[in-house]
């Protein structure tokens, strides 16, 4: 009989300890305002919420990819604005050049001006970005990845930017300098041509980058929507219902407190009272 009444006792205690658990982790919920302390409160909710970080993780690097991108485009953009403005005004200066009554002093300034403007477009072509590093690549375009299935190439590197029919805008430039230094007709004549082709290469290469920042607006939307997609979904999943907690709470501690009222009383008895 006191051998019953003792396991009876030990499993009260039990039953106790494990409701002032329940209440711990209760309260913890409710504090924190997350639902799940530990995966093995709900182990197919905690495997999602995983999954969900780890795409939230990526979806902030393609993120901030779109945001680098987007300032990278702006930026080249403005550079090759200012190189198809000094082109327009090289080849005035060309035109200028062309005329049979141009003496040679006036020539040399010309010649002079256009080795400027070829050095300021050298400069433009070695921009660099807000890392530092070379705004136009010197080779191949630098591929970006801005989500699982999409990496493109948002600025073009400097021989496609500033390369035409195998010439560099500036090289030619500086051979129209000569050319008009040495009042070659012919040369100046082919001098305007390749200024010509150039204007027409730049705005090119802007347009096609005005379609690179259309693209990456688009995918930078996408992306805020899925980020606020898998926010909720993962809030649903994780955070507290504080409504629920709460009421689970009060429930839970006046159980506790019930049985620890009838096991105080019980406690109380005698052994004769037990054994009676």
């Amino acid at each position: 009989m006191i051998n019953a009444t003792g396991n009876r006792m030990m499993r009260e205690i039990a039953r106790q300890s494990t409701l002032a658990d329940q209440i711990e982790r209760t309260q913890g919920q409710i504090s924190s305002g997350v639902r799940l302390q530990r995966p093995s409160d709900d182990a197919v909710a905690a495997q999602r919420i995983g999954a969900i970080g780890k795409a939230q993780a990526s979806a902030a690097t393609w993120a901030r990819n779109v945001g680098t991108a987007e300032a990278q485009v702006s930026q080249a953009d403005v550079a090759l604005a200012s190189t198809a403005n000094l082109l327009i005004r090289a080849r005035e200066l060309a035109l200028s050049a062309a005329n049979g009554s141009t003496n040679p002093a006036d020539r040399a300034t010309i010649a002079a001006e256009l080795s400027v403007i070829a050095a300021e477009i050298d400069g433009l072509a070695a921009s660099r970005d807000s890392n530092g590093e070379p705004l136009f690549a010197a080779a191949n375009a630098k591929l970006v990845r801005f989500d699982a299935d999409t990496s493109f190439a948002p600025v073009p590197s400097a021989a496609e930017a500033f390369v035409v029919g195998g010439n560099g805008v500036a090289t030619g430039l500086r051979d129209a300098a000569a050319a008009i230094a040495a009042g070659d007709t012919a040369a100046i004549g082919g001098a305007l041509d390749t200024l010509t082709a150039g204007i027409s290469h730049i705005a090119d290469q802007r347009a096609a980058m005005g379609l690179a920042a259309g693209r990456l607006e688009r995918i930078g939307d996408a992306l805020a929507s899925r980020g606020i997609a898998l926010t909720e979904e993962r809030s649903a999943l994780e955070d507290t219902d504080l409504s629920v907690a709460i009421a689970q709470l009060n429930a839970q501690n006046l159980t506790l407190e019930a049985a620890q009222a009838a096991f105080a009383r019980i406690n109380r008895q005698s052994l004769f009272d037990i054994l009676g």
